[in-house]
C-alpha cells in the first residue's frame, strides 16, 4: 500500500490495478502448486487456476483494498510451498525460503501461519512410508532422519514467529463485541457449538454455491442453531460427514500413495479454515467472504481432481462434462462481473447488501447512514427505525436517529437509549450534550460533555463544544483550547481558530505565533493568513503585509487554488495606500530641493530675510529627520515582534 501511495498517491484505479496483478500471481502460482505438487495433468491444472480467478466468492477480497491482505498472504502462501515441495530437495536453503515466504504470509495476515502445518502436514503424508519401515526396524534411515529435520525446524519457525507475531499484539487477543459475532457471547456452550458447527458447513457452501453474497454477515444475518431439531443441522451432519469420508479416505491412502490431489485438497481446505472456525480464539466476523481466499484452493483442487477422475473413468460422458465445465465457468464469470458492479459504489454496495440480507439490522444502519449523509432524511429514518426492529439495544442506531429528528424530546429519549445500551458509547454523549446546549440546558449539558471527555480523553468537539457553552470570557476556556491544539498538531483550523480567541482578548503577540503555526502546517491556510495579514496591518507593516500577500498568492497559483477576488481588492487598497505614502515622501523631497534652490537665488536678500529663511529651511529638516528616526523605530520594534513570534 505504501508503495502505492507514493508512485500514484491516492488514485483508486492503481488499488485495484495492483489487486488484480496480486490476484493473478495468485493464480499462476496455485496452477503450478496443482501441476507440480498435486500432479493433475496440465489442461486440469490450469482449469484449476482457470476457476480459481473467475470464482465470484473472491471478489471482495479483489475489489476492496481490505482484502488485499487475504491476497499477499495467499501469494506468500504458496511460494511457501512451492518452496518447500515445489523443487528438488537439496538442503537447507529451501527450507528457509518457506520459512520466510511463510512469515511474509502472516505478517499479511495471521492465517498464512498455517502454511507451516500445511507443509509439514503433507510432507509427512510423502514421508509415511520411510517413517514406518523407521518404526518397524526401530532403525533411522537417511529419509527420515531429513524429515525430523525438516519438521524441528519448521516447528521451531513456527513457536518464533507465532511468539513475535502476539508481541506485535502486546500478548492480548482483540476484543470484540456481540454485534460483531453474537454465537460467540452466547451463554450456552450448546447453542455455541451447534451454530459454529453450522457455520463451517455454511462457509463451505459459499464456496460450492456462491449465490447469495454480501460485504457483511453480522448482527443476526445467520440466526443462531439453539435446538437440535434445526433444519440446518442435515446441512452441518452432511458437511462433516463428507469431510469425515474424505478423512477416512486419505488416512487409507497413506498406505499406497496414490491420491496426492486428495491430501493436498483436504489440507487447504481444512487448515486454513481453522483460524477463522472460532474453535481456538473468538473471531470478530461471522461469515467473512475474503477469510475463504485461500480455503477455496482446497475445495477448488477436490473438485477439479474429481472431474479428472470422472474425465479418466468415463470416456463417453466427456462431451457432458465440457459442457458442465463450460457453464460452471461462463455462469462463475457472470456472477462476478455482477457482483463487481456491486462494489461501484458505497450506494450499490449497500443495496446490494439489503437486498441480500432483509434481516439484517447493520444493513439498514449502514443503508440509512448513507441516506443521512446524502440528506434524505425522511428515508432515512424509515431505515433507522427498521434497524431497531430488528435489533432494538442498537445504540449507535439510536444515536444517528437523534441526529436528524427535528422533535427534541424524540432525539433525547433516543440519545439517552443509546447512553442506556452502551454506557461508554462517546458519541451518544456528545450529541445529548449538544441538545441541551441548544435547549439552554447549560448544566446537562457541561454535564453530558464532561462525561464525555472523561470517557474519550481526545474526543476534539468535545472540548470545543464544552469552550462554546462556557463562553469567550470563562476562565477554563483558553486550557479547552490549548488542549485541543495539542490534540491535532497536524490540524491548522484549531490553531488557528485558538489564535482568533486569543487576538479578540488583545493578546497579539501570542495569538500570531499560533497563526505561524498553523502556517506552518498548511502553508494556504486562509484564516491564518487572514490574521496574520492583520497583525502586520496593525502594526503598520503594510509593506511587508504586502509582500506576504503577493507571496500567498503565488504558493496558491502554484497549488492551483481558486482565488478569493476580495484579496486581489485588498492588495489593491494596499498598493494605493502605499503610491500615496511614496507621494508624500517624494513631495517633502521636492519642497527640500526648492528650498536650497530658493536660498541660492536670494542670496541678496537683506540678513534679515536670510536669517527667516534658514531658520526655516533648519526646521523643515529637523521635521523630516524626526518623522524618518520615527519610521525606523516603528520598524525596528516590529521586526523585534516578528522575530519573537517566529522563535
Amino acid at each position: 500500500m505504501v508503495f502505492n501511495y507514493l508512485c500514484f498517491g491516492l488514485n483508486p484505479v492503481a488499488f485495484h490495478l495492483t489487486n488484480i496483478a496480486l490476484h493473478t500471481v495468485a493464480c499462476l502460482l496455485f496452477t503450478r502448486v496443482c501441476l507440480k505438487v498435486a500432479a493433475l495433468k496440465p489442461p486440469f491444472a490450469a482449469l484449476a487456476g482457470l476457476m480459481f480467478s473467475v470464482h465470484p466468492i473472491h471478489t471482495e477480497a479483489v475489489t476492496g483494498i481490505v482484502g488485499r491482505a487475504d491476497v499477499l498472504a495467499c501469494v506468500f502462501f504458496l511460494l511457501s510451498f512451492l518452496a518447500y515441495h515445489g523443487q528438488p530437495s537439496d538442503g537447507r536453503f529451501h527450507i528457509w525460503t518457506s520459512v520466510i515466504m511463510g512469515a511474509m504470509s502472516m505478517m499479511a495476515k495471521e492465517t498464512g501461519v498455517t502454511v507451516f502445518l500445511l507443509n509439514l502436514a503433507y510432507d509427512l503424508y510423502l514421508q509415511w512410508p520411510n517413517i514406518k519401515k523407521t518404526i518397524a526396524e526401530l532403525r533411522w534411515n537417511q529419509e527420515t532422519l531429513e524429515f525430523s529435520s525438516r519438521a524441528t525446524k519448521m516447528m521451531t519457525s513456527t513457536g518464533v514467529l507465532l511468539a513475535l507475531r502476539l508481541a506485535i499484539l502486546q500478548g492480548s487477543l482483540p476484543r470484540f463485541c456481540e454485534q460483531d459475532n453474537p454465537a460467540a457471547f452466547h451463554s450456552s456452550i450448546y447453542v455455541r457449538f451447534l451454530t459454529f458447527c453450522y457455520l463451517a458447513a455454511f462457509n463451505l457452501w459459499l464456496i460450492l454455491c456462491p449465490a447469495t453474497l454480501s460485504h457483511d454477515w453480522q448482527m443476526g444475518s445467520v440466526p443462531l442453531v439453539t435446538s437440535i431439531s434445526d433444519s440446518r443441522n442435515f446441512l452441518t451432519c452432511f458437511f462433516f460427514g463428507v469431510l469425515f469420508l474424505l478423512a477416512l479416505r486419505s488416512i487409507i491412502d497413506f498406505e499406497h500413495l496414490r491420491h496426492p490431489p486428495l491430501i493436498l485438497g483436504f489440507l487447504l481446505l481444512i487448515l486454513p479454515f481453522l483460524p477463522a472456525s472460532n474453535l481456538f480464539i473468538t473471531v470478530g466476523f461471522v461469515v467473512a467472504e475474503r477469510v475463504l481466499y485461500i480455503p477455496s484452493l482446497g475445495c477448488i483442487l477436490l473438485v477439479i481432481y474429481g472431474i479428472q477422475m470422472l474425465w479418466n473413468n468415463c470416456p463417453k460422458h466427456r462431451q457432458t462434462f465440457t459442457c458442465l465445465l463450460t457453464v460452471i465457468l461462463i455462469s462463475s464469470c457472470f456472477r462476478t462481473l455482477i457482483r463487481n458492479k456491486d462494489w461501484k459504489s458505497r450506494e450499490s454496495l449497500l443495496r446490494s447488501g439489503l437486498q441480500a440480507l432483509p434481516h439484517n439490522a447493520k444493513m439498514h444502519y449502514n443503508y440509512a447512514n448513507f441516506l443521512r449523509d446524502s440528506s434524505r432524511h425522511e428515508l432515512a429514518k424509515s431505515h433507522y427505525y427498521m434497524a431497531l426492529k430488528l435489533w432494538p439495544t442498537y445504540a449507535s442506531a439510536h444515536n444517528n436517529l437523534g441526529t436528524i429528528l427535528k422533535n427534541n424530546y424524540e432525539a433525547e429519549k433516543h440519545f439517552l437509549a443509546a447512553i442506556k445500551y452502551a454506557s461508554n458509547h462517546v458519541n451518544a454523549h456528545y450529541n445529548l450534550g449538544q441538545l441541551y446546549r441548544k435547549n439552554n440546558k447549560t448544566m446537562k449539558s457541561e454535564q453530558m460533555l464532561t462525561r464525555c471527555i472523561n470517557l474519550e480523553p481526545s474526543f476534539t468537539p468535545a472540548y470545543m463544544e464544552l469552550a462554546r457553552l462556557k463562553g469567550p470570557n470563562h476562565r477554563s476556556v483558553p486550557g479547552l483550547l490549548k488542549k485541543v491544539v495539542e490534540l491535532n498538531p497536524n490540524d491548522p483550523y484549531y490553531a488557528s481558530k485558538f489564535g482568533e480567541w486569543l487576538t479578540k482578548k488583545g493578546n497579539h503577540l501570542e495569538a500570531l505565533k499560533f497563526y505561524w503555526t498553523s502556517l506552518r502546517i498548511c502553508a494556504t491556510h486562509r484564516d491564518s493568513a487572514i490574521g496574520v495579514f492583520k497583525h502586520f496591518r496593525k502594526f503598520g507593516q503594510k509593506a511587508r503585509m504586502f509582500q506576504m500577500l503577493t507571496r500567498w498568492h503565488n504558493l496558491l497559483r502554484k497549488k492551483g487554488t481558486n482565488f478569493r477576488q476580495d484579496f486581489y481588492l485588498q492588495e489593491w487598497h494596499l498598493k494605493n495606500e502605499l503610491s500615496d505614502k511614496i507621494k508624500e515622501y517624494s513631495s517633502s523631497l521636492h519642497v527640500k530641493n526648492y528650498s536650497q534652490d530658493l536660498d541660492s537665488k536670494n542670496s541678496k536678500w537683506t540678513l534679515q530675510k536670510n536669517k527667516t529663511t534658514n531658520e526655516k529651511t533648519k526646521m523643515l529638516r529637523k521635521k523630516k529627520q524626526d518623522n524618518s528616526e520615527t519610521q525606523d523605530h516603528k520598524a525596528l520594534d516590529f521586526s523585534k515582534f516578528a522575530i519573537l513570534t517566529y522563535c
